[in-house]
């Protein structure tokens, strides 16, 4: 780097490595809250080093994304390209579901669950009174990255320089360097899927449950998970995304899910997976994982980097409205506010 050339912007703990514990927290933010909001953020940094400092092996980190609809009211000012509310894909059998008033997403991740929550406390002791929290997940590493339908989950994350070239904004200055982030939080039918032998599984997937190898093309349906899943571009490139994906549940309550989260420098590459899963590819191919795995919430966040956050750019000033005009040889006396009243 040349001498007096800027550091570039610092991303979020995006590309942070798996962890054991997580913690998924989208609010809506009160209308008039909007500084109360954009000032917590700035100080988030500084939070999780408060925390993590007491344990820095285990890695906590906290990633916050911000909506469409909350864009302009905490920062105003321009947007990031590709930021807007998720779309609503429907076919013929499936639906997905989109969260309505999502403005913020803290995503915390750590290999103890006690760091994840002491963090989210202190983030809603900022925000308590201020926002209202949409739905808040508690996610655990189960057995070797496994989801609790069986099988590993995020294979195909991509590595080394990969991450970044998937993950990172390069193409919307002034917002390069962040990410985009879409999130699902899915609820299983276990009773239908243990329902089906570990073959039949296996063809709903696209992989060998205890191997985890990829199955062959010609033993691949056409609607399983992986062969809807896998996206390419005009040239025959596959494009990747960053899943941190993370099962969750509550068996007295018969509640059993996966948190889906997948960051991208694209939107539309998620949303073209889950176009397939939905309406299918060709429409009513669908993703044959859905007649066991019903979306609860949606919704598309734009992640800033490290840098915006701390410091975000001033919001232009408000327009002043235009001044009345005031005729010409008229004054502003008692008399020309009485005719002014009774126009």
């Amino acid at each position: 780097m040349q001498a007096g050339d800027l550091e570039p912007p610092e991303p979020q703990a995006v590309s942070a490595p798996l962890t054991k514990a997580a913690i998924f927290l989208m609010v809506h933010v009160d209308a008039g809250a909007e500084q109360t909001a954009k000032d917590l953020l700035a100080d988030l940094a500084g939070l999780q080093r408060a925390v993590g400092f007491r344990e820095a092996g285990a890695g906590l980190t906290c990633v916050a994304g911000i909506s469409s609809a909350a864009w302009d009211r905490i920062y105003g000012g321009p947007r990031p390209a590709e930021l807007h509310e998720l779309p609503v894909f429907a076919g013929e059998k499936h639906t997905s579901v989109v969260t309505a008033d999502a403005d913020l997403l803290f995503h915390l991740r750590a290999d103890r669950l006690d760091l994840c929550f002491e963090l989210e406390s202190l983030i809603m002791d900022r925000l308590r009174g201020s926002v209202r929290v949409l739905d808040e997940v508690q996610g655990f590493r189960y057995f070797d990255a496994r989801d609790v339908l069986g099988f590993v989950d995020g294979t195909e994350n991509p590595t080394g320089n990969g991450v970044d070239q998937a993950v990172l904004v390069d193409d919307d200055e002034p917002f390069n360097r962040g990410s985009y982030v879409v999130v699902q939080k899915y609820l299983h039918d276990m009773r239908a899927w243990n329902a089906l032998t570990t073959e039949q599984q296996e063809l709903v997937i696209g992989r060998r449950k205890l191997s985890d190898v990829e199955l062959s093309d010609e033993d691949k349906p056409a609607n399983s998970h992986i062969a809807l899943n896998v996206i390419t571009d005009d040239e025959g490139n596959e494009l990747d995304i960053l899943r941190d994906n993370m099962p969750f549940g509550r068996p007295g309550h018969d509640e059993f899910g996966t948190y889906f989260i997948g960051y991208t420098k694209s939107p539309a590459v998620i949303e073209k997976m889950l176009e397939n899963m939905f309406v299918g590819a060709p429409p009513g191919n669908y993703d044959r994982i859905l007649d066991f795995s019903t979306p609860h919430t949606g919704a598309l966040f734009y992640v800033p980097t490290a840098d915006f956050l701390e410091d975000p750019p001033d919001a232009p000033p408000e327009p002043e409205p235009p001044a009345a005009a005031t005729p010409a040889g008229t004054s502003l006396g008692i008399g020309s506010l009485r005719r002014s009243t009774r126009s």
